[in-house]
């Protein structure tokens, strides 16, 4: 099912990358090999890397123990020309619990390692923090790439046709403009178009939106942006929890903030949203920032 609007084939181009081929190639792991985003940076994006990583290790275990957590780390850029070999760890099972550990390869080098934690679903304590009241709704926002006036077409081109519909509710980080330092967010966010029920993917697909922006809040703290000459960002590691099911096809809300920033180091986190305010992830993350001196 191809269509010639480049934002649906988009969805359907990340739907091919996340439905990963299982090798007959074994040691004492399960062996994963999938494809690449092309990105104009040549590196892979993280989101991808991720998502891949849990699809992975899901193929491990029976379709009603989900995950709820998992700890990632960014060890080299990926190159977004090659594919993605992904070994599977079956570290543990229990009764409730099962922990699995996914590394991802290329050119026989791990680029990202991950574990992660999967339970079925049982009854407990229950609350949550509530989402901000005071949050305009998406509908009454632009999308990103009819607020980039500036910005060069191919860039505007890559937002435009990107997967997944982003209307940030400050200015987007872009190009200047925005000279309120606040390290925090909101992002609006959803694929453009509809995918299939299955649960695992849409957990995955909400990993892949977690890496989206939410290095941003940062940024923000200091003034910067995307384009800030001489400007150095790299994602170092990654963590989520994943509490309440929720479809990636439908409107959440990504609030972020950023407690600290110091050696070179910033940190971000961030909760997710049902459009109706029900919590249904948080997010952590670490990035490497480098500034020119006398820049800031």
């Amino acid at each position: 099912m191809s269509t010639e609007n480049p934002a649906v084939r988009s969805v359907e181009r990340l739907l091919e990358v996340l439905d990963l081929d299982f090798t007959q190639a074994r040691t004492t792991e399960d062996i994963f090999v999938g494809d690449s985003h092309p990105m104009p940076t040549g590196r892979i994006y993280g989101g991808q890397v991720l998502a891949q990583s849990l699809i992975a290790a899901e193929r491990t275990l029976p379709e009603d123990r989900a995950v709820h957590s998992m700890h990632g780390y960014f060890l080299r850029p990926g190159d977004a020309s090659q594919g993605i070999t992904i070994a599977v760890d079956r570290i543990h099972d229990g009764r409730s619990f099962s922990t699995r550990r996914s590394q991802a390869y290329q050119n026989g080098v791990p680029i990202f390692s991950m574990i992660a934690s999967f339970q079925d679903e049982g009854p407990g304590v229950e609350h949550a923090e509530p989402m901000p009241s005071d949050v305009p709704a998406p509908d009454t926002l632009l999308p990103d790439e009819e607020r980039v006036n500036g910005l060069a077409g191919g860039a505007r081109r890559m937002l435009s046709e990107r997967a997944a519909d982003i209307r940030h509710i400050e200015q987007p980080l872009y190009l200047p403009g925005d000279a309120d330092r606040t390290p925090r967010q909101g992002v609006w966010m959803r694929l453009r178009s509809p995918l299939p029920d299955d649960p695992r993917l849409h957990r995955a697909a909400l990993a892949y939106l977690s890496d989206m922006s939410i290095q941003e809040s940062i940024l923000r703290a200091h003034g910067l942006f995307w384009s800030f000459p001489g400007l150095k960002v790299a994602s170092l590691d990654h963590a989520m929890w994943w509490h309440r099911a929720a479809r990636v096809d439908e409107w959440l809300l990504y609030v972020q903030e950023s407690p600290n920033a110091r050696g070179g180091r910033g940190l971000a986190t961030g909760r997710i949203y049902t459009q109706d305010g029900v919590l249904v992830a948080s997010v952590a993350q670490e990035i490497m920032i480098r500034v020119p001196e006398g820049t800031e």
